[in-house]
């Protein structure tokens, strides 16, 4: 299992990283060429700037069982379709039950801002959003630590 990160505009890349470390897992930072990764330890792959570009890079990287830190919907879907396991920056892990639910609210979105609709961006990041993340990502981590255990001790 490995850790894949949509990192442009990603705000839980160094907590990712340091738990990816912490639990021994490959961490892996796709970006475009707008943001710059140097993280030791850490693959960063650079892709060339455009619509969707990390996403596919991203999805196209994924093993089944992988997690993907993205705040993308359409990716986590992918990602879900390719047997990933995605999570948002605030813990939320995206799942078959609430995907459908989360790009309906992003059509909905999509279509009062074509409208000329104005919708309200998100508030300023608090401390309580990252503690969320890091728990919820060490559930995913350990949870995967304890399969592999289970599988070494069915040997």
């Amino acid at each position: 299992m490995k850790i894949l990160i949509d990192a442009d505009g990603c705000p839980v890349v160094d907590l990712t990283v340091s738990l990816s470390k912490q639990y021994n897992k490959e961490c892996i930072i796709i970006c475009d060429t707008a943001h710059v990764f140097n993280k030791d330890g850490v693959k960063t792959v650079v892709v060339e700037k455009g619509a969707d570009s990390v996403d596919f890079r991203l999805v196209n990287m994924l093993s089944k069982g992988d997690i993907a830190v993205t705040q993308d919907y359409g990716l986590a879907a992918m990602c879900l379709a390719r047997g990933a396991v995605p999570i948002n920056q605030n813990g939320l892990v995206y799942t078959d039950k609430n995907i459908d639910e989360l790009l309906f609210s992003r059509y909905v979105s999509k279509k009062a801002r074509m409208a000329g609709g104005r919708l309200k961006g998100p508030s300023k990041r608090k401390p309580e959003q990252d503690e969320h993340f890091v728990s919820q990502l060490k559930k995913l981590l350990e949870a995967d630590d304890n399969n592999e255990k289970g599988n070494t001790n069915e040997n």
